[in-house]
C-alpha cells in the first residue's frame, strides 16, 4: 500500500501532568502530536484530578495532533485508543456525569480499607500471582468512594472509561488491563462476584469487561467536532500507561522485554501462560491475544543518580566511566533513600556503596554498573519463575539517553539490546488501535522503527560476573534477598 494510501491510527496517553496525542501512519511515521495540560491537587495522602479537565486535555491534545494533517490525510484515520494512568478511579451517574473527583494512581486515602480487600479477595489475588493489593490501588479506593458518597445510583469508572465515553457518547466497557488493580479476574475475564459480594459492591457498580484491543463503539458527531477526528471511526480498548509504553517499544513477542530506566527501572515482557510468583514481586496484565504481560519495578534506576550528583554534567562524568569497568567499589543504588519492590521485596532496603571510589568518577562508573547489576538479577529472578528470559530486549526511558550505559547493560547482560525510535504510551496506543482482526505483535513489527542495535563487546565477556555476584551476596547478607535466589543466580552465571 503506497503512503498517500495507508491508513492512520490515533493514540492519546492520559497522563499526570498532560495528555499526549499521535497521529501515526501504519509504517510508524508520526503524522501529527499534541499536548493538553492537566492540574493536579494534592494533600497529604491525597492526589486528585477534575475528571472534566480529561476530556478538555484531549480535544486540545487531538486538536494539535491532527490540525495540520492534510484533508486527504484525515480521511485515512482509521481508529483511536486511549491509555490512562494505573489506578485512577471515580464514580459516576448513570449518564457518564462524574460524581466525585478522580483519585489517581498515586492517592493512598483509601489504606485503611486494604486488610479488608486482601481478606476477601485472597484466593483471586492468590491465583493471579500478586497475592496481596496495595493502598494505592484501585480496589480499596473504590470502597471508600462508595462509603464517602452516595452509592445509589453509581457506576465506577476508571478514568479510560471518562474519555472513551465522550468519544463515543454513551457507556462503555472497561477494559481487563485498567481493572487489574480494580480485582478484575483475568484469568476468567469478569468481575469475582463472591469478592465484591463479601465487600458488599453493588454488581450494578461495575461495568463491563473487555481486553484491550476491543472494539467499544465509533466515535459520536459531538466528539468528532470537539476532537477533530472523523466520526464513525473505531474507538478501541486501550490499556494502562505501563502497557500502552510496552506497545509502543514493540515487546509483544513471547519471550520479548522492555527494560525502561528512569527515575527507577521497570520490566515487562510476553509469556504464554500467567506467572504465578509465590513472593508476588511480579504481576501480569492480559495481552489484547490472550497471553500475559508480566512485570515488575524497582527502586533502583537513574534517580540514584540524580541523588548522588545534583545538578552535575552527567556527559562529562560519563566520559570518564569507561575508565572503570567494573569499579573497585560496589553500589546498590536505589532512586530514594530507603524500600525495594523488585527483583525482591524489602521495605527497610537502603542504598549502599562498598569501599571507597578513588574519584567522583569511579562513584558513577559504580551507580551505572550497580542498575546494571540489579537489572541482571531481575531477570535471573523471572528466569526462576519460569519466564522465557532470551527473547529481545528493547530498551526504553530516559537512561537509553546515555549511549556508554546502554552498551554498558548489555555487556553486564550478556546479550543484545535493541533502541526503539519512539518507544512513548501514545505510540503504543496508536499501535493498539490498529490490532483488531490482527495480531499485535504483527501490528508492532510494522509500525515501531527501531534506532540502534547494540551487542555486547566480546572482549568484556564475563568480566562483570565476579562484581554481579559480590552484590548479590550482600543483598542476601543483609537479609533482602532470599538465599534461594542468589543461588540460581550464580548458577545462571556460571552456565551462562
Amino acid at each position: 500500500m503506497s503512503a498517500a494510501h495507508e491508513p492512520v491510527w490515533v493514540g492519546i496517553d492520559l497522563g499526570t501532568q498532560s495528555v499526549r496525542a499521535l497521529a501515526v501512519s501504519g509504517t510508524g511515521e508520526v503524522l501529527g502530536t499534541g499536548t493538553g495540560k492537566l492540574t493536579s491537587h494534592r494533600d497529604g495522602p491525597r492526589h486528585e484530578q477534575d475528571p472534566a479537565s480529561w476530556w478538555a486535555a484531549v480535544c486540545t491534545a487531538c486538536g494539535q495532533a491532527l490540525g495540520g494533517l492534510g484533508e486527504a490525510t484525515r480521511r485515512r484515520i482509521a481508529g483511536v485508543s486511549v491509555d490512562g494512568t494505573s489506578g485512577t478511579v471515580l464514580l459516576t451517574d448513570a449518564d457518564g456525569t462524574p460524581r466525585t473527583p478522580g483519585l489517581m494512581y498515586d492517592d493512598t486515602r483509601a489504606a485503611g480499607y486494604v486488610d479488608r480487600v486482601n481478606e476477601a479477595g485472597a484466593a483471586v489475588w492468590q491465583s493471579l500471582g500478586y497475592r496481596r493489593m496495595q493502598p494505592a490501588w484501585a480496589l480499596p479506593k473504590l470502597l471508600w468512594l462508595l462509603r464517602e458518597y452516595s452509592a445509589d445510583g453509581a457506576v465506577l469508572a476508571h478514568q479510560v472509561d471518562v474519555v472513551n465515553r465522550a468519544l463515543v457518547g454513551g457507556p462503555v466497557c472497561t477494559d481487563l488491563s485498567n481493572a487489574l488493580k480494580t480485582g478484575a479476574d483475568l484469568v476468567n475475564e469478569s468481575w469475582p462476584a463472591e469478592v465484591f459480594d463479601a465487600l458488599e459492591v453493588p454488581a450494578e457498580v461495575l461495568p463491563g469487561l473487555v481486553r484491550s484491543g476491543t472494539p467499544l463503539g465509533t466515535v459520536c458527531a459531538e466528539a468528532a467536532q470537539r476532537t477533530g477526528l472523523p466520526e464513525a471511526i473505531p474507538v478501541v480498548a486501550g490499556c494502562t500507561d505501563g502497557c500502552a509504553a510496552q506497545l509502543g517499544a514493540g515487546a509483544l513477542a513471547v519471550g520479548s522485554w522492555n527494560s525502561v530506566l528512569g527515575t527507577t527501572l521497570i520490566l515487562k515482557g510476553v509469556t504464554e501462560r500467567l506467572l504465578v510468583d509465590p513472593l508476588g514481586v511480579v504481576y501480569s496484565h492480559k495481552a489484547p491475544d490472550g497471553r500475559w504481560l508480566p512485570g515488575g519495578a524497582s527502586g533502583t534506576g537513574a534517580g540514584s543518580i540524580a541523588r548522588q550528583f545534583p545538578g552535575r554534567d552527567l556527559d562529562e562524568l560519563g566520559a570518564r566511566a569507561p575508565d572503570f569497568e567494573p569499579a573497585g567499589v560496589l553500589a546498590y543504588p536505589l532512586a530514594s533513600t530507603r524500600g525495594e519492590r523488585f527483583p525482591f521485596v524489602a521495605p527497610d532496603a537502603e542504598a549502599f556503596l562498598l569501599g571507597t571510589p578513588r574519584d567522583e568518577y569511579e562513584h558513577y562508573a559504580a551507580l551505572l554498573q550497580g542498575v546494571a547489576y540489579v537489572e541482571r538479577l531481575c531477570f535471573d529472578y523471572l528466569a526462576s519463575l519460569g519466564a522465557p528470559v532470551d527473547g529481545e530486549l528493547l530498551l526504553t526511558g530516559g537512561g537509553t539517553r546515555s549511549r556508554y550505559w546502554c552498551q554498558l547493560r548489555a555487556d553486564v547482560l550478556g546479550r543484545r539490546v535493541t533502541l526503539p525510535a519512539n518507544a512513548e504510551p501514545a505510540l503504543g496506543m496508536a499501535v493498539l488501535a490498529a490490532t483488531p482482526g490482527r495480531r499485535p505483535a504483527e501490528v508492532a513489527a510494522e509500525m515501531v522503527r527501531i534506532a540502534e542495535v547494540i551487542d555486547p563487546r566480546p572482549e568484556l565477556a564475563g568480566r562483570f560476573d565476579e562484581p554481579y555476584l559480590r552484590l548479590v551476596d550482600e543483598l542476601a547478607r543483609r537479609g533482602w534477598l532470599p538465599a534461594e535466589m542468589a543461588a540460581k543466580a550464580a548458577d545462571r552465571a556460571s552456565d551462562s
